[in-house]
């Protein structure tokens, strides 16, 4: 059992199981009846995406000065204690079930997911 990183919209692995959307917003054009088959996600969860000002500080992030900066203020977001749960409730489930957390953008190097994927695995989520 584990979590699997993923970048929404791509094509879904065997025994991936429920996708979560850590998105701020859900996709552009195509109908919510069609967020599943169409392989963005199952459930949406946009407390785990970063606050839209973040969102834009961290799509403006051109150095590795700038993505530490966002990096930092991402993972004070997510201390939050509601967030915190949240994140806490996902490590426990990925030793029990499979499922996948993920966003839009295509490098994970530069995307929030890569660093929810070092707070879960802080947490103990076995994270594949």
């Amino acid at each position: 059992m584990s979590i699997r990183i993923v970048q929404l919209g791509s094509p879904r692995t065997v025994d991936e199981g429920v996708r979560i959307g850590t998105v701020r917003r859900p996709p552009r054009g195509v109908p919510k009846a069609e967020f599943g088959s169409r392989d963005y996600y199952d459930v949406w969860l946009p407390n785990l995406s970063p606050s839209a000002e973040l969102m834009a500080e961290g799509k403006e992030a051109t150095s590795t000065a700038d993505w530490d900066r966002f990096a930092r203020k991402f993972r004070a977001e997510m201390s939050d204690s509601n967030t915190s749960k949240v994140l806490d409730l996902l490590a426990a489930l990925s030793q029990t079930t499979n499922f996948s957390v993920g966003c839009y953008c295509n490098d994970e190097s530069r995307c929030h997911r890569s660093i929810l994927r070092h707070l879960l695995a802080e947490r103990g989520a076995l994270v594949a």
